[in-house]
């Protein structure tokens, strides 16, 4: 019986009552087992089991959050303040040769400064090689390269603009890294020898059926002049410039016209130019029909003119002299005599007349009045003594575009002889003074 009050079984074989609830525990006090079973008996226990049920659990109340309080001193109405987080004392971190320990404060804000001031002071270092010696540096380049290619495209232009020398050179200007590269490279010399070759070809298939060719350029003023060269002494002018004289220049076929003027002795060089000498024209101090023209700038009008012919005045043209001539030969018994006398009294334009009428032998005409105006003014020169007021009709060869030119300005021209293109006369005076 005690057994079944405990609740102990009564062989160790016996199995669980598995329909019992598990979840109840067993009541150690036996005298509250004792109790329950009186209360079934009496059915107290299902009462007390229902005022239990009926009475609610007590709920429990949270716990209030204490108030931080008032720090010892601190004045009446001021807010709370949390404390910072205690700092812990340093750890050493286990390293390799001294890595991973915890440096000082201190010591890190010196190497913060340290490591600032370095940034600074590369900052500082570069921008002052910049600034100081590099821009300068890449300006002195770049002005130097710019100065090249100027020169490159003033030498290589129009017709060699796409010369195979000038774009060499141009590749090589491109290239160089420093100004000293830059100042080495030769312009001037492939230049001109490219010039030179394109002008003697340009005097190869310019040239007139007379062998000559216009050579056109810009004095130092600016202003356009021609002149009318021999194919000779165009490859001679070719030859000795350079490209700075050749790229300005162009050669052409001449287009000419032939203008005669009337000018004095004065303005006709002297009356001591013949037919096929080469003259220039220069513009003398004087009023044109249209504007006040000022003293020649040293360079002439047109260049290389040639005279075609030259008519002086008939009133220098008067023959009147007195030629006689006598002999006499005497022997024992006989006597022998002749005498002879010549004189002329002729206007050689009379003279002339009858020669074209055939009045006069034209040949012997011809051979005593070949080159009459010349050799008379050459006589002038030679004895020092000539008419000075004579007037002189030129027909003068020149470029087309200079035609105008000459007319208007008839008056107030001058031709002068180039010594490099002189006259037989001149030339044998030149020699005997300058040995």
């Amino acid at each position: 019986m005690l057994d079944k009050i405990r609740g102990k079984k009564k062989d160790d074989k016996d199995t669980p009552d598995l329909r019992g609830n598990n979840n109840k525990k067993d009541d150690s006090d036996i005298g509250g087992r004792l109790k329950g079973m009186v209360g079934k008996v009496t059915g107290k226990g299902d009462e007390d089991k229902k005022e239990e049920m009926k009475t609610p659990p007590e709920r429990k109340m949270p716990r209030p959050m204490p108030k931080p309080m008032a720090k010892p001193g601190a004045k009446p109405g001021a807010k709370p303040r949390l404390k910072p987080p205690q700092k812990r004392p340093d750890d050493k971190r286990p390293g390799m040769g001294g890595f991973g320990r915890r440096i000082p404060d201190d010591d890190q804000k010196t190497l913060v400064g340290a490591a600032v001031f370095g940034i600074i002071l590369i900052v500082l270092v570069g921008a002052g090689y910049y600034f100081l010696v590099y821009a300068p540096y890449q300006d002195t380049l770049s002005n130097a390269k710019q100065t090249k290619l100027a020169a490159v495209n003033t030498y290589f232009t129009g017709p060699l603009a796409t010369d195979a020398r000038g774009i060499n050179i141009r590749a090589q200007i491109s290239s160089a890294t420093t100004p000293d590269q830059v100042d080495a490279i030769d312009v001037l010399g492939p230049a001109t020898e490219a010039w030179r070759e394109y002008q003697n070809q340009q005097i190869n298939t310019q040239k007139d059926a007379y062998g000559r060719v216009m050579i056109t350029y810009n004095d130092s003023t600016g202003s356009q002049k021609n002149s009318i060269v021999k194919v000779a002494d165009a490859k001679a002018i070719v030859k000795q410039a350079d490209a700075s004289v050749l790229s300005q220049m162009e050669i052409t076929t001449p287009d000419t016209v032939a203008i005669p003027i009337i000018i004095s002795r004065l303005q006709a060089a002297g009356g001591l130019i013949n037919v096929g000498n080469s003259v220039d024209v220069y513009l003398m101090n004087g009023t044109t029909s249209n504007t006040t023209v000022s003293t020649t700038n040293g360079t002439p009008q047109i260049s290389g003119a040639t005279v075609l012919a030259i008519l002086r005045a008939k009133d220098s043209g008067t023959i009147n002299a007195n030629k006689s001539h006598a002999q006499t030969v005497a022997m024992s018994n006989l006597v022998s005599g002749s005498s002879r006398s010549e004189s002329a009294s002729e206007d050689v334009e009379e003279l002339l007349k009858a020669a074209a009428a055939d009045n006069w032998d034209q040949s012997e005409v011809s051979s005593l009045l070949n080159s009459y105006g010349w050799k008379l003014s050459d006589f002038e020169r030679t004895s020092n003594l000539g008419e000075l007021d004579a007037q002189y009709l030129l027909l003068l060869e020149v470029p087309r575009e200079n035609a105008i030119f000459l007319i208007q300005n008839m008056n107030n021209v001058i031709l002068t002889v180039p010594t490099q293109q002189a006259p037989n006369w001149m030339i044998k005076e030149l020699k005997q003074i300058y040995g």
